[in-house]
C-alpha cells in the first residue's frame, strides 16, 4: 500500500492506483496481486469514459494537471467543502459547519505525512465505536474561503492586518513619490526646451497682451444735458 500512497489525499491515492492499473495494461492479475477488486477498477473506467463523452459534447478541452497534486486537491475541495473539518487534537477533528467531532481513520494515507494537517475534507463519516472519517484529503483553508464563501471566511489576526496595512501604505507612498519625480522631470525638460528656444539666434520673442480686470481706468462719462446748460450760462454771462 505504501508504494501507491499520496501522502496528502486518499482520493489521490485511489487515482494513483487506477493509473498504475492502466500502466499494467488493465490486468486482472495485477489487481489480484495487489488485493484490489478488478470490477471496481473497471467501473471507474466506465465512469471516466462517460465523463469524457460529456466533455466532448460540451466541447470542453481535456487538460491534465500531470503530477501537480495541489490542483487536484483544490478540485476535491470544491466538491467537498461542505464536509470540511478543523483539527481539534492529534487525529481528532470538528466539522466546521455542524461541530460534530470525527476521527481520522488509521488506514488513511494522511497518517504517512508524519504530522496532522490543520484542515481536511472527507467523503463520509462511518459510525462504529467512534465516528471515523473516510477518504480524506488535506486542504488549504484559503481554498475553503474561495470555494465556499457563503460558509467560510478567513479572519486575519491583528498582527497580520497591521503588517498588511503598513505594506499597503508603503506601496502607496512609493507610487506617489514616483509620480512626483516623473512630474518634476517633465517640468525640468520643458524649462530646458524653452530656454534653448530663447537662446536660439533668429527667433523673435513675441509677447501677448493679457487683459486683466481693474488694471485700466474707465473714462468718466458726462451727461450731455449738463454740458449744454453750462455753455449757455457762459454765453449769457458774456453778453451781460
Amino acid at each position: 500500500r505504501e508504494k501507491v500512497f499520496v501522502a496528502k489525499s486518499d482520493q489521490l491515492t485511489l487515482l494513483k492506483v487506477y493509473t498504475e492499473w492502466k500502466k499494467n495494461e488493465q490486468s486482472g492479475e495485477w489487481a489480484g496481486t495487489h488485493f484490489i477488486h478488478v470490477k471496481a477498477l473497471r467501473k471507474v473506467r466506465e465512469v471516466r469514459a462517460q465523463l469524457q463523452d460529456i466533455m466532448r459534447t460540451l466541447e470542453l478541452p481535456e487538460i491534465s494537471c500531470g503530477t501537480d497534486w495541489d490542483i487536484a486537491r483544490k478540485v476535491i475541495c470544491s466538491g467537498y467543502f461542505h464536509n470540511a473539518a478543523k483539527m481539534k487534537g492529534i487525529g481528532e477533528y470538528l466539522n466546521l459547519r455542524t461541530g460534530i467531532p470525527c476521527i481520522l481513520h488509521p488506514s488513511s494515507a494522511i497518517f504517512s505525512l508524519g504530522y496532522t494537517p490543520d484542515y481536511v475534507v472527507y467523503h463520509e463519516v462511518v459510525m462504529t465505536s467512534k465516528e471515523y472519517m473516510q477518504v480524506v484529503t488535506a486542504v488549504d483553508p484559503k481554498w475553503l474561503a474561495e470555494m465556499g464563501p457563503m460558509f467560510f471566511t478567513i479572519r486575519e489576526s491583528y498582527e497580520t492586518s497591521t503588517v498588511l496595512l503598513r505594506e499597503a501604505e508603503k506601496i502607496k507612498k512609493e507610487g506617489i513619490e514616483q509620480e512626483m519625480g516623473e512630474a518634476m522631470k517633465a517640468i525640468q525638460e520643458r524649462k530646458e526646451k524653452l530656454k534653448a528656444a530663447q537662446n536660439t539666434p533668429g527667433t523673435r520673442r513675441t509677447s501677448t497682451d493679457i487683459a486683466l480686470p481693474g488694471k485700466m481706468k474707465t473714462p468718466r462719462r458726462t451727461t450731455p444735458r449738463i454740458r449744454i446748460g453750462y455753455e449757455q450760462f457762459l454765453r449769457s454771462k458774456t453778453l451781460i
